[in-house]
């Protein structure tokens, strides 16, 4: 059985039932988040065994200063039911001036712990995220924000390329093999992505710049296979450009001389 995700918040630990009916917010007083920035304004990254940190920085505004945050959560909208959400384990906040502080909230995510509390495939979760978060004034002042910002939360994936044969005559064809993959939160292992776009892409011996040659589809395993006329020296790649749900990938370039 696949581990069950707890939020843990100012060392507590609450099984947190995330069922988002619209965005809104309530409190007290004149606080306000103004702008709310998750991970510097890029995708979430998520592989199979590296545990992910990454910040939300939330801006608030009150007349008597920002005291700061007092509770942080992010989930998964993508997901029907149950699926994914990440651990709150840290804020700090910096004063920008005597109403403004920026609090940036550490979150987390554990590749294991995605299934969340429910049975659902924890791969459902890949997708949009929404942040909520309680903000506090020094005054008193509090706000419950519901929905203050969206994001994906996206399946790392994997990409290779091999091109045979290696020196290749000027004019004969060149085959050039590679294998899309992206991560299974369920098993936590890589499995081929398929019925996807690809480019293959060739920088020729000098250039600064990859140009796309042509775009093929990976099969029901997620392998690439095409062939190419060889005209020059140079090194060939693919390149794929990612989903909503998975990440962009670009994979190493292999280098192949002409003889």
């Amino acid at each position: 059985m696949r581990h069950r995700l707890w939020a843990v918040a100012g060392g507590a630990a609450a099984l947190t039932l995330l069922t988002a009916t619209g965005a809104h917010a309530e409190g007290e007083g004149d606080i306000r988040v103004t702008r709310t920035v998750v991970n510097k304004g890029n995708s979430v990254i998520v592989g199979t065994a590296r545990v992910i940190d990454y910040p939300v920085a939330i801006t608030i505004k009150d007349d008597s200063g920002v005291k700061g945050l007092s509770h942080v959560s992010t989930y998964s909208m993508s997901a029907h039911e149950g699926g994914g959400f990440a651990e709150w384990v840290g804020s700090s906040c910096v004063k920008k001036s005597s109403t403004t502080s920026v609090c940036t909230a550490t979150m987390r995510i554990t590749p294991e712990w995605i299934p969340g509390y429910s049975d659902a495939d924890s791969n459902k979760s890949a997708g949009t995220w929404a942040v909520n978060a309680t903000v506090k004034a020094n005054d008193g002042d509090y706000w419950i924000s519901d929905r203050i910002a969206e994001y994906r939360v996206k399946r790392a994936a994997q990409l290779t390329t091999d091109a045979t044969p290696e020196p290749v005559a000027k004019g004969a064809k060149l085959t050039v093999k590679g294998k899309l993959s992206r991560a299974n939160w369920e098993d936590l292992k890589y499995h081929g992505y398929p019925g996807q776009s690809v480019r293959l892409q060739f920088r020729a011996a000098g250039a600064a710049h990859y140009a796309t040659v042509k775009t093929v589809k990976t099969d029901n395993l997620g392998r690439l296979s095409t062939t190419v006329t060889a005209t020059s020296a140079g090194s060939w790649r693919w390149y794929f450009p990612g989903t909503t749900t998975t990440s962009l990938k670009v994979s190493a370039g292999d280098a192949v001389a002409l003889r």
